[in-house]
């Protein structure tokens, strides 16, 4: 018996993964736990993709709708695509499995934006009839005495899910550090429209919520133990590239300093997930920025980074996303870092009331822009899903600053970056601020469309695209009297698209 399940009535209800997933029928609504690759259930979703092979052998059909914070891991999304157990995904997906499934029209998929999928779950559209959904599926650090929840590396949407659904199955994960507790911030975010009171985060560093949460110990229908890593994925040294974006980024901070429109420690800082972004804040521990805070949805190695080094104060999110060697870090000092990282809520991480009142200044990756400053950031050719907006959407459009960046071509210059007409628009140009490169920084603040332009095209774009670009917007703009504000040929507006589909190459033929 595990030393971690202190409830003496769930002690009884100890089972294997695979007695949990049998308790779960055809069809289940699931809403399960995980953001970034932590705190997802590792062993009744491996269980599930079994028995949907073992039922199909039968002749029988076994499909779940899978709920979850983001994304998770290869135990639950690549197991479940790879056995095609999953009949609808909800919000967020980063597997190339499960991708490919959602792509090829097998599993059904709602991208979304992250603050929204409590509120949205809460109110029955991904519910049964009654508006509740069947299971609960939760990975904990430990079940108190009281029956409270410690939540384990992440807390994502779990306190939605808890609050709809019919019956829990809980993961206790002993591979989960039990100095976990203490380090979350648990303020459920409920109530109706018109009856939801403010949410009291007036600093990045508030706690305002329960380092646990109380469920009802009644609901609970199995409790399965584990000892299974996250997918703690290794991040890459900065490429040249990649640092020049950053040295970008610092340089337009430094600039909003010295214009007396940010102090010194900056307003609190969102990152994106990835390589580039890490990238950022190896450069932001590198320059001259002291007594920063972050109000983000992930901690990286990055600010980790920032952490040790004392120029990051607070780190507020609602998951990690480490590297295997970030993680033996965190555990080796997690005494102190439970002082500095606050773990709340995607509900609250990302909600827009709380982004808007703290100034953020957020930095993401995008797929693709276009010279008017619309950022697609999910989509590949307007087509194929990528991963998901996750929780860009909610930190664009609330942020004091709203910063999208990439290289600025891909597969060897065949792919530009920046293109005259986005195939696929997650950010409108009304919320991006600035979009930047490994060529320079466009500032598109205060400037109308052909401003704007001019700004991407020259700051942005790589030398070979240029032209070609300027070509677009010049026709553009001879084309007829009318349509002067954003010019556009709506017959080539997407000829970067349909050559690249035809081709494997965006370029022109020459």
């Amino acid at each position: 018996m595990s030393d971690r399940i202190l409830h003496k009535g769930l002690k009884a209800k100890v089972m294997s993964a695979e007695e949990a997933a049998g308790l779960i029928p055809n069809g289940a609504i699931l809403g399960m736990s995980g953001f970034t690759g932590a705190g997802y259930p590792k062993a009744v979703p491996i269980a599930l993709s079994k028995r949907a092979i073992e039922e199909r052998m039968k002749g029988k059909a076994f499909k779940v709708t899978a709920l979850t914070g983001a994304s998770t891991g290869p135990e639950l999304d690549q197991a479940m695509g790879l056995t095609e157990s999953v009949s609808f995904r909800f919000p967020y997906n980063g597997d190339a499995v499960m991708r490919q499934k959602i792509n090829e029209g097998v599993i059904e998929y709602q991208d979304m934006h992250l603050s929204h999928a409590g509120s949205l779950v809460r109110y029955g559209y991904y519910g049964r009839p009654d508006n509740k959904i069947d299971f609960a599926i939760v990975e904990v650090t430990k079940i108190k005495e009281d029956g409270s929840l410690v939540f384990s590396s992440s807390c994502g949407a779990n306190t939605a899910y808890f609050d709809v659904a019919e019956k829990y199955i809980l993961e206790v994960n002993e591979w989960q550090d039990e100095r976990l507790e203490g380090m979350h911030d648990i303020l459920n975010v409920t109530g109706r429209h018109g009856e939801r009171t403010p949410i009291p985060v007036l600093r990045a560093d508030d706690r305002v919520g329960s380092p646990t949460l109380k469920i009802d110990v009644s609901k609970v229908a199995a409790v399965v133990v584990t000892n299974n890593p996250d997918r703690n994925a290794p991040f890459k040294a900065p490429e040249a590239d990649h640092k020049r974006i950053a040295q970008h980024i610092l340089d337009f901070l430094d600039g909003e300093v010295k214009a007396g429109r940010l102090p010194k420690s900056l307003t609190p800082l969102q990152s994106g997930v990835g390589n580039i972004a890490n990238a950022v804040l190896v450069g932001l521990n590198e320059g001259h920025f002291e007594n920063m805070m972050s109000y983000t949805e992930v901690i990286q190695d990055g600010m980790l980074d920032l952490l040790d080094s004392g120029k990051l104060k607070i780190a507020s999110a609602t998951a990690f996303s480490v590297s295997p060697e970030g993680q033996e870090r965190f555990n080796k000092n997690i005494d102190r870092y439970r002082k500095q990282i606050i773990l709340r809520p995607q509900d609250v991480s990302n909600h827009p009331e709380v982004i808007r009142r703290l100034g953020c200044i957020a930095m993401n990756g995008f797929v693709e822009a276009d010279i008017y400053g619309h950022v697609n950031s999910t989509h590949i050719v307007g087509k194929g899903i990528e991963n998901g907006i996750g929780g860009s959407g909610d930190f664009a459009r609330n942020s004091a600053y709203t910063i999208f960046m990439s290289p600025s071509v891909a597969k060897g210059g065949k792919i530009s970056a920046i293109v005259p007409f986005a195939s696929h628009i997650d950010h409108t140009e009304h919320e991006v601020n600035g979009i930047v490169t490994e060529y320079g920084f466009a500032d598109l603040r205060g400037k109308s469309p052909k401003q704007k332009a001019k700004e991407v095209i020259e700051k942005c774009a790589h030398p070979d695209w240029r032209p070609i670009l300027w070509d677009y917007y010049n026709r553009s703009m001879k084309n007829g009297s009318f349509g002067k504000h954003t010019p556009h040929m709506l017959k080539e507006a997407f000829s970067f698209h349909t050559r690249y589909l035809e081709t494997g190459d965006m370029r022109p033929k020459k």
